[in-house]
């Protein structure tokens, strides 16, 4: 079957689905898999089962093969990576099961891949006794409930901080997510995203500097 299909684009491969071809369906569910298992694996970090996200994502990735629109919507591959996020994140806030990781947290919200050109790369390493705990690397008692404390009182500055699009900004922000994927996951405009992330951003600076 793969032979069949390989050397045709998604776009085309719905097309002739939709004219009745059915195991075209199996075909992309299972060449999209992976994406669905990156995706899941990166949200573990806010909550719930890492094989019900895959299972989610899964049932995401079959709605954007049924709902695919290629005269209205980008290219499939795109369409189907908003679909799986979309989904995998409907799960994690049913499941109630949020938590925060500020270690993850810090190197993505001012790391290469979240933060803008001329901001100081080395603030993702503040807060050391975290870092120690996150990384199962304390040394003694001490720093451990170092650590804990110093997570207890950031994840208490983010509930009475950060607004409720705030909140969900940043928990898909540190899953890896940028701020156009965060919009469209969220159904919001780039621009209040982009700026929520910069909020963010400054408000964890000012928690900083306390």
């Amino acid at each position: 079957m793969i032979e069949r299909y390989e050397n045709c684009t998604d776009e085309e491969l719905i097309e002739r689905l939709r004219d009745g071809e059915e195991q075209i369906m199996e075909y992309l569910l299972n060449k999209y898999k992976n994406l669905v298992r990156s995706k899941a694996k990166s949200m573990y970090i806010l909550g719930g089962d890492t094989q019900d996200l895959v299972q989610e994502g899964m049932i995401g990735l079959f709605k954007a093969v049924r709902d695919y629109d290629a005269g209205r919507d980008a290219s499939f591959c795109t369409f189907a990576q908003l679909c799986v996020s979309r989904n995998i994140y409907s799960a994690v806030q049913r499941s109630g099961r949020k938590k925060h990781a500020p270690l993850n947290f810090y190197t993505s919200i001012y790391g290469q891949d979240g933060g803008r050109e001329g901001e100081n790369q080395s603030e993702s390493g503040f807060y050391h006794g975290m870092e120690l705990m996150a990384d199962g690397e304390a040394s003694n008692p001490e720093e451990i409930i170092i650590g804990q404390e110093n997570m207890e009182q950031l994840q208490k500055y983010i509930e009475t901080e950060l607004s409720s699009f705030e909140n969900q900004v940043l928990e898909l922000h540190i899953t890896g997510m940028g701020y156009v994927e965060i919009a469209k996951v969220l159904g919001r405009d780039e621009k209040a995203t982009d700026n929520a992330l910069q909020r963010i951003r400054a408000k964890l600076k000012r928690y900083r500097q306390q």
